[in-house]
């Protein structure tokens, strides 16, 4: 008997969920900086994200870490970050989980 995977934007999410802000100990799809995941023809996957500001330190590398995680989830042929400000980050883009987990709720 075979398993299933579960279907790839799922997978994706999944993996995204091991990336954490460097300043904010909190993974970045609970964070909120995580727009979207758009798995395309072929298995070519988008992620659409944001930085908490324009200018945060991590601006360069935290893009780039995602870009290379989701690249190496099994079954993903190409893998980019398209990164937007629109709109602009703020706590209220949080989960209950990650306001929890630093006191904010």
């Amino acid at each position: 008997m075979s398993e299933t995977l579960p279907p790839l934007r799922d997978r994706v999410i999944e993996a995204i969920h091991t990336i954490y802000d460097p300043e904010i100990p909190i993974d970045i799809y609970e964070l909120g900086l995580i727009y979207e995941v758009i798995v395309h023809e072929g298995n070519s996957v988008e992620v659409v994200m944001t930085l908490t500001t324009p200018n945060c330190p991590s601006a360069q590398s935290l893009p780039n870490e995602v870009k290379q995680t989701v690249a190496a989830v099994d079954g993903v042929t190409n893998a980019e970050v398209r990164i937007t400000f629109d709109p602009p980050w703020d706590r209220s883009m949080m989960t209950e989980a990650a306001l929890f987990s630093i006191g904010m709720f």
